[in-house]
């Protein structure tokens, strides 16, 4: 994207793999004027293919128009306001019990552990699986099918036919039993008098309600969980691990983050870190639309059908907007206030993430635990390269460290 943008400006036609003719956006008037536009526009063609296999039709990520909204609304409550405060001791459990395992005084890739904490995370805030055995097998399956599909061994499970063919046969028999466990999940939730007062997000979605008063069917429960889990699972482990290398290469900003979340004196300067670390490298580095009305874009005037990416790396690179772009400096999230659609990780419109305070908040939580009870350093002698996993862009090495000890 950076070789792009040096040869074709801020504002580039490409071809892609899936979604084939795009233009690249990336100024925030053009990014506002396409995100508000959502109610017009649809998903970038390519997404239904790759995602549509793993989470099923009914998933938030897939449905357009109307159909998309109904569904938003009913999800967007358990992610807001007070409810949230309920998963901050989640997090720091799951985090502490992560750290745990950690070896001392030897190197070990911290990507994986990252994967650990928000899947536990996953599985109790929103699954809400209280069973211990089934919450192990469940996440024993998810980590299989999750890892799986995150290499080009997922091509075996988009193509349905490929399924009965090793290696694929057993993936598709964990994915069978993965959904066999959470459709027992769903139907001893629904059966449950106590529902209603649990905090879980399935527990909610259960008895939550449309305006016309329906309920959301089994299938689509399914299919909004395994889109919870992909969206909240990766995405936040591969921001953590990003988070650590970035502060691994700059004593300073560890020093004054670690310094914060041992003092237990607030969070300003660690969420200006998460900022800071999702700005320079974020987990997905764009986001499409396909436009059905014309729209002048970039300074093009563009016409329906033409699909055009939100440069999410792109903006949050432009030296305009950033001064000095490519290095990290959380500082700047503390002296200014950044433009909506200047810092965009989670994407915007009425397909921004509905997890994004959510995620915030695990990174937060995690952060603050970690540092507040670990001495790390930095176990490799160079930064991370991106490499392609699924949808995200994570760090190649896995982000290599040291414990030296805990606290």
């Amino acid at each position: 994207m950076d070789t792009w943008r040096n040869r074709l400006g801020e504002t580039f036609h490409a071809s892609l793999y899936g979604p084939g003719e795009v233009n690249f956006i990336s100024d925030p008037e053009s990014l506002k004027a396409l995100f508000k536009a959502d109610r017009v526009n649809t998903i970038a063609p390519g997404r239904a293919i790759i995602l549509g296999a793993l989470l099923g039709p009914g998933s938030l990520l897939l449905q357009e128009g109307e159909e998309h909204l109904r569904r938003r609304r009913l999800m967007l409550p358990p992610f807001h306001g007070k409810r949230m405060r309920a998963y901050e001791q989640v997090i720091a459990d799951a985090t502490e019990r992560t750290i745990a395992s950690w070896p001392l005084g030897e190197r070990f890739r911290l990507h994986p552990h990252m994967q650990q904490i928000t899947l536990e995370v996953i599985l109790r805030a929103v699954f809400g699986i209280e069973d211990e055995d089934r919450r192990e097998e469940l996440r024993a399956g998810l980590y299989e099918l999750l890892e799986a599909t995150a290499t080009p061994r997922a091509a075996g499970f988009i193509v349905r036919p490929l399924r009965a063919v090793p290696p694929y046969r057993g993936l598709d028999q964990t994915a069978k039993r993965i959904d066999q466990l959470l459709a027992a999940e769903i139907a001893e939730r629904r059966a449950d008098p106590t529902t209603e007062e649990r905090e879980d997000i399935l527990s909610m979605l259960v008895t939550a309600r449309f305006d016309d008063g329906e309920a959301m069917g089994d299938s689509e429960l399914r299919d909004q969980l395994m889109t919870l889990l992909l969206a909240g699972h990766e995405t936040t482990a591969t921001a953590l691990a990003w988070t650590f290398d970035l502060l691994f290469g700059h004593p300073d900003a560890m020093r004054r983050a670690t310094d914060e979340a041992r003092a237990d004196n607030g969070s300003e300067y660690i969420d200006a870190v998460t900022q800071e670390s999702l700005r320079i490298r974020p987990v997905v580095p764009f986001t499409g639309r396909e436009l059905r009305e014309d729209a002048e874009l970039g300074g093009y005037e563009l016409q329906a059908g033409t699909v055009v990416m939100a440069g999410i790396y792109l903006i949050h690179t432009r030296p305009d907007v950033y001064p000095d772009p490519f290095a990290f400096r959380p500082e700047r999230f503390l002296e200014s206030d950044v433009e909506t659609y200047s810092w965009i990780p989670y994407g915007g419109g009425t397909r921004r993430c509905i997890g994004a305070a959510f995620a915030q908040l695990e990174l937060r939580i995690a952060l603050q635990t970690i540092l507040r009870t670990c001495q790390l350093r930095w176990g490799s002698d160079r930064a991370e390269q991106p490499i392609r996993r699924n949808v995200t862009m994570s760090p190649a090495g896995g982000t290599v460290a040291v414990l030296d000890r805990r606290l």
